[in-house]
This record gives structure tokens, C-alpha cells and sequence, in this order.
């Protein structure tokens, strides 16, 4: 589910210059296409989790791999670019199932183990991303723009066959609507889901604006844009490692303290860069690392606090965390992409935002009554 969940967004970076002369619509078109495809991916997560805390995650997993899978086919014999929309959405809502991952390390693991999990699976992530464009323009090359799709499609169905035999469907009578009312009231909850959510909005901006950075504004080649995006993945194996060390040490608000200290840092290199040497690879990607770094210790203890909060609807807290996470995303990046006349300004100040934003919400957090965690 962690690979699956970086094809639609990430494999079909290397893709956008042959899906725009596909489609005959411009490159900003086909990266608002990906902030479209996060908004409609949070939006499905709304039904899933509360759904799979009634009916257990298998059969919820199994029905949106398979709603997935039939979203990439319908984009690979889509006939123009409005028939490719609709398939992308359709993928999208089946991709809303890979928020039941949070679940179930919410079911299956207790105490630290959980912050952990999550740690290995964004690192894990970082390790997909950072070979996601090489492996996309392979496909490209090989395959054409429909390439991505039909890998998508080949590793649903694995997934498909993963969970049948290794997941059992266990149902909880808990009321549709009563788990979202009760996460709702909890500042907490919320404000621990917005933490996630901003630094996920760094690293999702990032995503979906480096086509237009590199090969637009830089004239990179697609496969010199996946070489140099592997130091991008690359930075959150790091960051992995860094947040595994400090989940043993230092409390959790102290890792989000230092978390959102390097984005702020990354935001204001960014800055310093345009305004001293101008548009450069080194200036962009030596921000991005140090960016990537602080995401990874960010979301990971942000979403295990959130989720822990709620253990008995695991499946609707996992939901509204994701959807915070991707709407915020989804927003976040939509807007840098409109500076497209001025791209890298609008990065650094939606990092410096991100901090700022996320300082703030700690503090709030701060002044709320203590709940503190199962361990």
C-alpha cells in the first residue's frame, strides 16, 4: 500500500510534458491534475474510515484496490483530458483506502511501537520517492505515459492478493456519524491532525510544483529530474533514521519542535538562494533535503499522537487525519502552483507559513488540558 500509494503522484511526474501534448492542454493543467487527484483521494477516506471501523478494513481494503485499479485502466483508453479527470477521480476515491494503513498500526501495535511504524513506513516512503521519477521515466521511456498506470494496476492486484490471505475482517458496532462529532470537539485531535497536515503540505507543494522547477524553468531532461530527485527520497531515509533515534529520547512535542525548525530553516534558505544566486539545482534541492528532514519527524509523532487519542474508532480518526492532511495538501499546493510566474518564492514562504502555523498550534496545544498517551 506504501508503494502503491506513490504512483498516482509521484511515478507520473517524469509523464507530465507527454500527458500535456496527449491531452493538447498546458503542463499547469496536468499538475493541478494531481491536486485534484489529493482533494478527491481525502474526500473517499471521509466514507472508508468510519465504514471499516462497522465493517472491518479487509473487505473496505479490497473494495478500493479494486476501484483503484479500475480508475488506472479507464485513464489508460481515456480519449481527452475531461475522460482523464473522471478516471482519475474514480482512482482517487479507491486510493482512499490506504488510510485503513494508520488503522491498522493503531490495531496491531501498542505504546512507541506505533510512532515506530509510522516512522518505518514514511521512511519507507522516502525510499519509494526518491526512485519514483527514474522509475517513471523508464516507464515513460519503455512504455509511454500510460506506463505508470499499468505498473499501478499490476501492483493492486498484488495487494489484492496480499490482503485476502493475510487479513481478517473483524466488525465494530460504532454509529457513522458519532466518531467524526467526538473528533470534531477534541482541539487536540484537531490540532495535532493540522500539525501533520503542514508538513505534509511542504513536502506535497514540493511534489507537485519540481516538474514545472526542473524541467520547465531549469530545461532539465525528465531522467536528469529522476536522478536528481533520488537526494530528495534519500533525505527522508535520513530523516527516518533521525526520528527513530528521537522517538527513544525526547518527548514528542520536542520532535515537533525540531521538525518544524527545519522547515522554517529550509523556507528561509529557499529565500536566501533566489534573492543571492538565483534559480538553482543545488539552492532548491539543499532546501528540499533539509525540508524532507523535518517532515519526516513531524507527521509521524503529530499523526500518532492524533490517532492514539481515539483508539476505539481507529478506522474514523485515521480518516479525518488524512483528510486534513491531503485537503490541506491538496489547497496548499494548488495555490504555489498558481505563482507560476514566480514558483520558488512561493515555496519558501509556504514553508515558512507551514512553521510558523505549526509553532502556533503547539502552543495551543500547550494550554489545552494534558491527555497523555497510552505509554
Amino acid at each position: 500500500m506504501s508503494l502503491l500509494g506513490i504512483f498516482p503522484l509521484d511515478v507520473i511526474l517524469p509523464s507530465f510534458p507527454a500527458l500535456s501534448s496527449q491531452f493538447s492542454v498546458p503542463t499547469p493543467d496536468i499538475a493541478w491534475s494531481i491536486s485534484l487527484f489529493a482533494v478527491g483521494a481525502a474526500l473517499s477516506q471521509c466514507w472508508i474510515g468510519p465504514l471499516s471501523d462497522r465493517l472491518g478494513r479487509k473487505r473496505l481494503l479490497l473494495v478500493g484496490l479494486i476501484t483503484a485499479a479500475s480508475g488506472a485502466v479507464g485513464c489508460i483508453y481515456a480519449w481527452d483530458f475531461s475522460s482523464f479527470m473522471v478516471f482519475r477521480l474514480v482512482q482517487a476515491a479507491g486510493c482512499g483506502c490506504f488510510v485503513l494503513s494508520h488503522a491498522l498500526v493503531q490495531d496491531l501495535y501498542s505504546d512507541h511501537r506505533r510512532n515506530s511504524m509510522r516512522i518505518l513506513l514514511t521512511t519507507a516512503s522516502g525510499l519509494f520517492i526518491s526512485l519514483s521519477p527514474l522509475a517513471g521515466s523508464f516507464l515513460q521511456q519503455w512504455l509511454g505515459w500510460q506506463g505508470s498506470f499499468q505498473a499501478f494496476v499490476v501492483l493492486a492486484a498484488l495487494a489484492v492478493l496480499l490482503c485476502s490471505l493475510s487479513l481478517t475482517d473483524a466488525s465494530r458496532p460504532v454509529a457513522p456519524r458519532s466518531g467524526y462529532r467526538t473528533l470534531f470537539k477534541d482541539r487536540r485531535f484537531i490540532s495535532y491532525s493540522l500539525l501533520s497536515a503542514m508538513a505534509f503540505a511542504c513536502h506535497f507543494s514540493f511534489i507537485v510544483t519540481s516538474p514545472l522547477l526542473f524541467m520547465d524553468l531549469l530545461g532539465m531532461t525528465d531522467y536528469a529530474f529522476s536522478l536528481i530527485f533520488i537526494a530528495y527520497g534519500a533525505a527522508y531515509i535520513i530523516g527516518g533514521v533521525v526520528a527513530s533515534a528521537l522517538n527513544k529520547r525526547i518527548e514528542v512535542s520536542a520532535q515537533i519542535r525540531l521538525g518544524l525548525l527545519l522547515i522554517g530553516v529550509a523556507g528561509l534558505s529557499l529565500f536566501l538562494w533566489l534573492y543571492v544566486l538565483n534559480l538553482t539545482v543545488t539552492g532548491i534541492m539543499l532546501s528540499m533535503v533539509v525540508c524532507s528532514a523535518g517532515t519526516t519527524i513531524v507527521r509521524p509523532a503529530a499523526t500518532t499522537w492524533a490517532l492514539s487519542l481515539h483508539p476505539e474508532i481507529a478506522g474514523t480518526a485515521a480518516a479525518l487525519n488524512n483528510t486534513l492532511v491531503f485537503t490541506v495538501g491538496g489547497l496548499c499546493s494548488a495555490g504555489v502552483a498558481l505563482a507560476e510566474a514566480d514558483l520558488l518564492r512561493a515555496l519558501a514562504m509556504a514553508f515558512v507559513l507551514a512553521a510558523l502555523i505549526g509553532s502556533l498550534l503547539l502552543r495551543r496545544l500547550r494550554s489545552l488540558p494534558s491527555k497523555l498517551l497510552s505509554d
